[in-house]
């Protein structure tokens, strides 16, 4: 492989040190957190802005397919290669090394390098009083701030909505097969790629005023979500409506650089914890507090039962984890377990999955993580909402669930959390996912594939608790419920039987999404999992004519369009 040409330009540009050939030394690259893998000539880290945009050059110079990456901690394989049949080389090309961050004002802006983490935002934006888009979910895990708005993704603060800019500075290829790069992030940076890119990364620039026409942050968020009798979702990825450029583009599209608007913190909060075995109760809450509060919620996470069990009896470790050592050791322990999976998982006498067998022996050894308020509502109730206000909505809040529950004894109840209960109900909902994959891949040999279903139900959806057909039930081991339940958005992770084909089960599903009205997916966007709906076909065909980037996306073509004969 070192002798390939494209591969010898790869290193005059960045240095052998940061190319990587080879299957067993890309595989990790090649490879989708959940599932998902594909072939690729090299892969690329680019160290500079610069040096991003002549990797660039040559890939697109020597007609190479692109897929870029940064954490991958996607779920849809959409930032890994999906098998072997591209028509072109592939070349990956990791964003990670360029992380920098750059404030704006006094906090109420910043500007994100491709590698910038949510993680890392969220810490320095702390000191300031200010918050980034998302602050809960795979943000521990490394996930990026451009990786969120490539995907529209959505997270569990209810108020921000998708993640959205209208001011970024990207590379694309036009119908000519030509790369370009658009500066629109709205401050001067100079008139050449590399004079734009050179001033970007060492902040040689001077922005005076902080306003601008262009949207920096889904603004209208909290209109939308209150309207609660709307036909339609308030978030998911195919609405055009939030597609603009770097903005759910998937990858098809080079991200150098987006500029975001930050969200002032809380002075204080408090976390309700209500529990009912009616959801009907929880239809009324949430009807409530959107039409009638005059502060709307910080967070509200819903659990279902089953899930509360996986989360504290499989993400114990995840738990413990984050409680004790913090999160920002996450992301390195996350990516070395990946490394030695990788590894161990080709050696035919250690069992699959080995740290993850040993992970979660060793944490069955610790007593019992979770407050007894919580096991007690665990207990007593199969519905369970985290609800946290903020100021003057905590007031707002305590009154009306007071009210609520004493004058509906039987619709469920509910308590104050403290900051141990607080703290635990937050990380029990946090560790869900991956205790959800954690539960499959220890039952392998009773259990069947796993389908993870990411949706979002019409705003004025009455019956949001799903009822399956019995020919999908018969064929699930354990349903598994949670998400984000003033937004409408759920995760649905589905254990199914063994010998079950997980692709009947999704169509099938999907038709029953379909005829509720749902949109799917929510916040994960499509990658190679999901067919894109027409909108989001033509916009991604827009960014990205000659289809160099991420080719196959939304279950899309993989072949080169537009190639320079036909013109």
């Amino acid at each position: 492989m070192t002798c390939h040409p494209v591969v010898t330009q790869l290193i005059s540009v960045v240095s052998s040190r940061f190319v990587t050939t080879g299957d067993k030394q890309t595989e990790h690259y090649r490879s989708g957190w959940r599932s998902g893998k594909g072939s690729a000539l090299a892969v690329v880290f680019p160290q500079t802005l610069v040096q991003y945009w002549q990797v660039l050059q040559v890939c697109v110079s020597n007609d190479c397919i692109v897929i870029l990456q940064a954490a991958k901690t996607g779920l849809t394989e959409g930032s890994t290669p999906s098998g072997n049949d591209y028509d072109r080389e592939v070349v990956v090309i990791n964003t990670l090394a360029m992380d920098k961050l750059m404030i704006l004002g006094e906090g109420e802006q910043v500007v994100c390098l491709p590698g910038t983490t949510l993680h890392k935002l969220e810490k320095t934006l702390a000191p300031l009083s200010r918050a980034p888009h998302s602050v809960i979910g795979s943000s521990s895990l490394g996930a990026t701030v451009v990786g969120g708005i490539a995907n529209n993704s959505g997270g569990a603060l209810v108020k921000r909505g998708p993640a959205y800019t209208e001011l970024s500075v990207f590379a694309w290829v036009n119908e000519r097969g030509e790369l370009a790069l658009v500066n629109h992030l709205g401050i001067d940076l100079g008139s050449t790629p590399e004079e734009i890119l050179s001033n970007l990364e060492s902040q040689a620039f001077i922005l005076d005023d902080l306003s601008t026409e262009a949207k920096a942050s889904a603004s209208d968020y909290e209109a939308l979500l209150r309207d609660v009798n709307a036909d339609t979702p308030s978030r998911y990825n195919a609405d055009t409506s939030r597609l603009f450029e770097a903005s759910g583009c998937a990858g098809k599209i080079a991200v150098f650089a987006v500029r975001l608007d930050t969200f002032p913190v809380a002075e204080k909060e408090q976390t309700f914890y209500i529990g009912t075995n009616n959801p009907a109760t929880l239809t009324a809450l949430r009807r409530h507090v959107l039409t009638e509060f005059e502060c709307l919620p910080e967070v509200g996470e819903y659990m279902h039962r089953d899930i509360f069990d996986i989360s504290r009896d499989y993400g114990k470790d995840t738990f413990l984890a984050v409680k004790h050592l913090g999160t920002d050791r996450l992301p390195r322990m996350f990516a070395i377990k990946g490394r030695i999976d990788a590894v161990l998982n080709k050696t035919k006498f250690v069992p699959r999955f080995l740290t993850d067998r040993v992970m979660q022996g060793v944490a069955t050894l610790f007593p019992s993580h979770l407050p007894h308020a919580l096991e007690t509502y665990r207990a007593r109730y199969e519905h369970h909402l985290i609800l946290k206000m903020s100021g003057e909505g905590i007031k707002e809040a305590r009154d009306y669930l007071t009210d609520f529950f004493s004058n509906n004894a039987d619709a469920g109840d509910f308590f104050e959390c403290n900051k141990e209960e607080t703290q635990a109900a937050f990380l029990n909902r946090f560790a869900a996912a991956g205790a959800a994959m954690r539960y499959q891949l220890l039952h392998e040999k009773e259990v069947g594939d796993m389908l993870a279903l990411d949706i979002a139900l019409r705003r004025n959806e009455i019956h949001w608790e799903e009822t399956l057909p019995a020919h999908i039930e018969d064929k699930i081991d354990k349903k598994l419920y949670y998400g984000h339940f003033f937004c409408h958005v759920f995760h649905q992770d589905y254990v199914l039987k063994k010998g079950v084909d997980a692709k009947d089960v999704k169509r099938d599903m999907l038709a029953l999404l379909d005829s509720r009205g749902a949109k799917y997916p929510a916040e994960h966007n499509v990658g190679h999992l999901y067919s894109a709906e027409e909108g989001l076909r033509n916009f991604y065909k827009s960014l990205d004519p000659t289809n160099t980037f991420n080719p196959g996306i939304g279950q899309m073509e993989k072949t080169k369009r537009n190639c320079a004969c036909c013109l």
